[in-house]
């Protein structure tokens, strides 16, 4: 897979696929991966699922948690591991980080920033995710690009033995607000719907929320000289934690503002080429979103 990259945050993905094969994508946000309620676990389980797939991981911000800085008013002993205890904890941080993700930095196609990355930019004047990006791809030889908090991604499918591609348009935004205990973040999709034109997967994370909604779109379309109204699905994603913030209910932040338990993990994108005879289009780009098994946990 080829990535390019068009700005600071548009990227473009680059694949062959014959008729009956497909490439799969494992969307992931809200690590969170310093912080001790980061279930490594069941992270760890997903990331050896993709690298055993051979999906490509895109991480949609807070990949970090580093709440534990002395310059952040949210910082408290017990949230911090203990291997990060010291003088140079950002450090600390970083460098553990490395060592767990080092088996899986040639899966990892993109990572973007959340707010707990850019808090420590603003606070600490420190821009730790493009420091943890540069020193993976130093250290491992692989090819991780930083996107933005909010960005665009092309997956472009080109179908072998031809010069025929098909292209998906993906917007992300690591997300923003409080998710709502009814609503579930799921009214942004809509402010989404009406403020962005033109995707077919809008992805956000941020509120540690699980779900897949799809809107239809009208459009109109020129084809063969003449004119045709169709109809576009897109995709609304929401992934959610690693974060166990709940555990066994007994006490703590989540539990005393009455927040309830999240689901915990990401979401399985599949892209194939479907081969159409009739209509607008004869080659499309389709695609498929499944849960992760972390979803279900323990």
């Amino acid at each position: 897979m080829k990535v390019e990259r068009h700005g600071r945050n548009v990227h473009r993905f680059t694949f062959e696929l014959a008729a009956n094969e497909e490439q799969e994508f494992l969307l992931i946000s809200d690590l969170h991966i310093d912080n001790p309620h980061c279930r490594r676990d069941l992270l760890k389980r997903d990331l050896d699922e993709a690298k055993k797939r051979g999906a490509k991981v895109i991480i949609n911000g807070d990949f970090f948690c580093v709440m534990q800085g002395k310059a952040d008013p949210r910082h408290t002993k017990k949230d911090i591991r203990p291997e990060h205890m010291g003088a140079n904890y950002f450090q600390l941080v970083r460098d553990e980080a490395i060592e767990f993700m080092r088996p899986y930095a040639h899966n990892i196609a993109l990572i973007g920033y959340g707010n707990h990355e850019t808090a420590v930019l603003k606070r600490q004047e420190f821009d730790m995710l493009a420091d943890f990006v540069t020193l993976l791809n130093e250290r491992t030889g692989a090819n991780v690009h930083l996107g933005g908090y909010s960005g665009w991604i092309i997956f472009g499918a080109v179908r072998k033995n031809t010069d025929t591609t098909t292209s998906l348009k993906l917007k992300y935004h690591h997300g923003y607000g409080g998710g709502g205990e009814v609503t579930k973040g799921i009214i942004q999709n809509q402010r989404q719907m009406a403020a962005v034109h033109g995707a077919d997967i809008v992805w956000m994370g941020h509120v540690h929320e699980m779900y897949h909604v799809v809107d239809m779109a009208e459009s109109l379309r020129s084809f063969r000289g003449d004119y045709k109204v169709v109809h576009k699905p897109v995709h609304h994603v929401r992934t959610s934690t690693y974060k166990d913030e709940f555990a066994d209910g007994a006490g703590g932040y989540h539990i005393e503002k009455g927040r309830k338990i999240k689901p915990l993990g990401g979401v399985w994108m599949t892209v194939r080429i479907h081969r159409e005879h009739s209509g607008v289009e004869k080659n499309m780009a389709v695609v498929e979103f499944k849960q992760t098994d972390t979803y279900y946990h323990q």
